[in-house]
């Protein structure tokens, strides 16, 4: 009987609705702070953001949701949370991105497949205008974007009294996944078809390693352009994608649309039960998101055997290199590779009355000095990622061959280091790629290191001059 007469109470009912209501959140919340303390080892209203992240530029910058995601203890490595394919095939440099808009304002894709905001071949518009090609991998073209947007170089260059007039103009010629010899085919060509460079900046290393290894294990010459970018686009030009591969992309296309939407819900949650029950969420999609990498991965090295050992198959030719390389024989032959076409680069600038400079970028694979915070190990390292060893040995085979470099009168800088002292978070993935304050960073000793070179060059004309 009491209880029909709280129904017929309207009011009484509604307050024990309420009541239960804020009982269930109250559980739910001390549940899921215990449940994100036992995870994180931190209380989830004190927890420490990633500061470095650009939540502007969120929606259409992959490396920034990896690292979002991974200072939340998520780890996404090796997820790729583009809309589409962005490379294209090309017959002369392996591939390019895809021509079109770019979300940072006053850049794009040109006609030849390169972020900026100029076409190529850029010719000088005035006599005053100089003239600095970037080459390199996604490092060099993170550099290029900055360097533009900052005029960090142009402004250290600027002391040098022939500096002072000139209008700088930076060219990237860099894409992610970008190594030797494709720097030295993209100047080649480039002057080619009359591209002029007034200085050309090189900046590369941990492609060369990384991606040696990549080939290296799909039997591709560790020359080639990177398997990991070519063989899923050869793919779709061979339409030799299967059955399995194709519901895999689909499958893996959905996951990712969820994973965005799921990503930015996570980020703005202010309780930590939405926090919790949107972080096991995302953890699932990621679950689910491997899986079909697995499935069109073991599709995708089925094709990438068949394209090394029956090129007859393929409408795309590639040198196939076998037996695979040992490990030693592997990095000694990349970096003989490196070095050559590094000195290659050099004698071809020097005969057109260029400028070479050669930075060995660094990465966090390589041990150095630094000392990371918990946050940024969450971010910077992976534990099963295949760059880790990569580095661990090619760099030092690099390293061992920078005297033989500046002997042929290379003008490289070991830049291994230069991020070791940097109090602020410089990595925002488990690959190579730097936060605003390690493209400072970068930039800061790009432009030092010219400089320098460029005054003891003037000081040593003027002694002569004296003498």
């Amino acid at each position: 009987m009491k209880k029909l007469s709280i129904l017929k109470n309207p009011k009484e009912l509604w307050k024990i609705i309420l009541i239960n209501i804020i009982l269930l959140f109250a559980f739910l919340e001390l549940g899921s702070l215990a449940w994100y303390f036992s995870k994180y080892k931190e209380f989830f209203y004190t927890r420490e953001k990633v500061a470095e992240t650009n939540q502007e530029d969120k929606k259409e910058n992959n490396e920034n949701f990896n690292a979002s995601a991974k200072a939340m203890g998520i780890n996404l490595a090796g997820i790729r949370l583009e809309d589409s394919v962005i490379e294209r095939l090309h017959p002369y440099f392996g591939y390019v991105q895809k021509p079109g808009p770019d979300f940072r304002e006053g850049f794009k894709y040109n006609a030849a497949g390169f972020i900026s905001p100029y076409d190529y071949p850029y010719q000088k518009k005035t006599e005053n205008q100089y003239i600095i090609g970037v080459f390199g991998g996604s490092v060099a073209s993170n550099y290029s974007i900055y360097e533009i947007q900052n005029q960090i170089l142009e402004n250290k260059l600027k002391q040098l009294p022939e500096f002072k007039d000139q209008e700088f103009i930076i060219l990237s010629f860099a894409t992610g996944g970008y190594k030797q010899p494709q720097q030295l085919i993209l100047l080649n060509y480039f002057l080619s078809i009359g591209q002029t460079f007034d200085m050309v900046i090189n900046i590369d290393g941990f492609n060369e390693v990384a991606l040696a290894e990549a080939n290296n294990e799909n039997n591709i010459d560790i020359m080639m352009p990177s398997t990991n970018h070519v063989i899923p686009l050869t793919n779709i030009a061979n339409n030799s994608l299967s059955i399995k591969s194709i519901k895999a992309m689909l499958k893996i296309n959905d996951s990712k649309n969820k994973l965005k939407d799921a990503l930015e819900t996570l980020d703005k949650c202010q309780v930590a039960y939405c926090y919790s029950l949107t972080s096991i969420y995302v953890q699932n999609l990621a679950t689910t998101y491997r899986k079909n990498v697995k499935i069109f991965d073991s599709e995708r090295k089925k094709a990438a055997q068949q394209a090394a050992g029956e090129t007859e198959a393929s409408i795309v030719y590639f040198y196939a290199q076998s037996p695979e390389l040992e490990e030693s024989e592997l990095y000694e032959t990349m970096a003989e590779h490196w070095k050559k076409t590094s000195i290659m680069m050099q004698q071809i600038a020097t005969n057109n009355q260029i400028l070479y400079f050669h930075i060995l970028q660094p990465n966090q694979y390589y041990p150095t000095n630094r000392v990371y915070s918990e946050t940024e190990k969450k971010i910077a390292f992976a534990p099963d990622t295949p760059f880790q060893a990569a580095t661990e040995l090619g760099y030092p085979v690099l390293l061992s061959n920078i005297d033989d470099l500046k002997d042929n009168d290379v003008n490289i800088f070991n830049g291994v280091n230069i991020l070791d002292n940097a109090q602020e978070m410089v990595y925002i993935d488990t690959c190579c790629h730097y936060t605003e304050a390690g493209e400072k960073i970068l930039s800061e000793y790009v432009a030092s290191s010219i400089f320098n070179w460029l005054r003891e060059k003037q000081q040593g004309r003027g002694q002569k001059e004296e003498s």
